[in-house]
């Protein structure tokens, strides 16, 4: 019976392609155990096509649904393309490449976007926007959509954080309801498999400066009849983990330049420890700390470094304009030279004292002026040292993606 039905329902819908020509646009719908949900927004797709006179189709990406998604979805006149690998994004992935629409238009199948109200999004990508975002907080939050903790901590902060980083026009980084033109999206090369697909989305489109609109969107309590598949703290990590990794300069390049500054100022301060300071603190100890400052900061940057051309090498996004610097670093002579002349200035500083040491017979020193001596010197043979080996490393890790050598398969398989 119930295959009777799909067969009719296939007749009566057809394929986009044998009814209209070109498709225009392609509902997609990530699924996963939504058959109490699922006809509900598929009948509100097709009910927005058949209104508006858009040629397009019903798409449903399903990632192992064990409810009989996939059947109803059938039934229903959608289009069902399954997914094995688990994650919102994978299936999201999976949809965009499967889609026939010269337009994608995504939500989540649980009842809790409206897609019979699509007109803005369809009007903005035909206007020229390759990313239309829907913005709930723009629209409407009815009572009991969005959990207090996501709606005044979770999406503004982890937004003002993607702002701030990229530059991003964008004022709801995680609207699940969002359009885009295929083609634009297909050339970031999205990867993230989880839920932080949403942010890779908006952080890679922004980067690559694609036009981007918003438009305000409804948010209403979903139909489940169980809990989301979001989890916020695993979720909401793992946004803010890849926003940070996007970006070394927030990471990894300002926290180190900071830390290492402080940490030479302190040193310096130690090393000629003025009278006069009251109890600001001049000793040896503070001198052997803010050495270690100095060199974590120092090594944290090299880490910003070593990001930034990962990144440029596997061709996973166009460098940001004030990471440009890292490259030609990371490339140049700068490092190697500079770390050598660091090395054997510490070497010599150690070296001087070991003679003076010497001279007395190998006898006892005073501790006060040999800390003074000996901390800077290692915190010179500790950077001078880390910078030839980071430019070894760079220049290796350059070496495995060039595409003249044996490595350039697994350049493309990245890129």
């Amino acid at each position: 019976m119930l295959n009777e039905m799909i067969s009719e329902k296939r007749a009566q819908v057809g394929t986009p392609n044998e009814q209209d020509g070109k498709v225009e646009l392609t509902i997609l719908m990530p699924c996963l155990n939504e058959a109490r949900t699922l006809p509900a927004c598929i009948a509100k797709a097709q009910d927005f096509l058949t209104r508006s006179g858009v040629r397009g189709e019903v798409l449903v990406s399903d990632n192992g649904s064990s409810d009989g998604s996939q059947t109803l979805a059938m039934a229903c006149g959608a289009r069902v393309v399954s997914v094995p690998v688990r994650g919102y994004g994978a299936a999201l992935i999976a949809g965009i490449e499967a889609a026939k629409g010269q337009y994608v238009i995504m939500g989540d199948a649980d009842q809790s976007y409206d897609f019979g109200e699509l007109d803005g999004f369809v009007a903005a990508l035909r206007s020229g926007s390759q990313l239309v975002m829907g913005n709930r907080f723009r629209g409407k939050i009815l009572p009991g959509a969005m959990p207090p903790l996501h709606r005044y901590l979770g999406n503004p902060v982890l937004s003002f954080v993607g702002r701030l980083f990229f530059k991003s026009p964008i004022g709801d980084f995680h609207c699940g309801l969002r359009g885009f033109e295929r083609q634009a999206i297909l050339q970031l090369r999205l990867c993230c498999d989880g839920m932080e697909f949403a942010s890779e989305m908006v952080v890679k489109a922004t980067l690559s400066h694609l036009r981007i609109a918003e438009v305000p969107t409804t948010l209403s309590p979903d139909g489940r009849d169980r809990p989301p598949h979001l989890r916020t703290w695993r979720d909401g990590w793992r946004h803010l983990r890849f926003l940070l990794l996007f970006t070394p300069r927030w990471l990894f390049l300002y926290p180190g330049a900071a830390l290492a500054l402080l940490g030479f100022t302190q040193l310096v301060l130690a090393q000629f420890h003025p009278g006069g300071w009251g109890r600001w603190p001049v000793g040896i100890h503070t001198q052997l700390l803010a050495s270690a400052g100095m060199v974590l900061g120092y090594q944290t940057m090299l880490f910003a470094m070593g990001a930034v051309l990962a990144r440029h090498c596997a061709r996973l996004n166009t460098i940001h304009p004030r990471e440009r610097w890292a490259l030609h670093v990371a490339g140049g002579s700068l490092l190697p030279v500079g770390g050598g002349l660091a090395t054997l200035a510490g070497l010599g500083l150690c070296a001087s004292l070991t003679w003076e040491w010497g001279s007395s017979g190998f006898g006892s020193l005073d501790p006060e002026a040999a800390m003074r001596q000996i901390i800077p010197g290692i915190a010179l043979l500790l950077m001078g040292t880390q910078s030839v080996l980071a430019s070894a490393f760079f220049a290796a890790l350059r070496s495995a993606f060039d595409s003249r050598g044996p490595a350039r398969l697994v350049a493309s398989r990245l890129a």
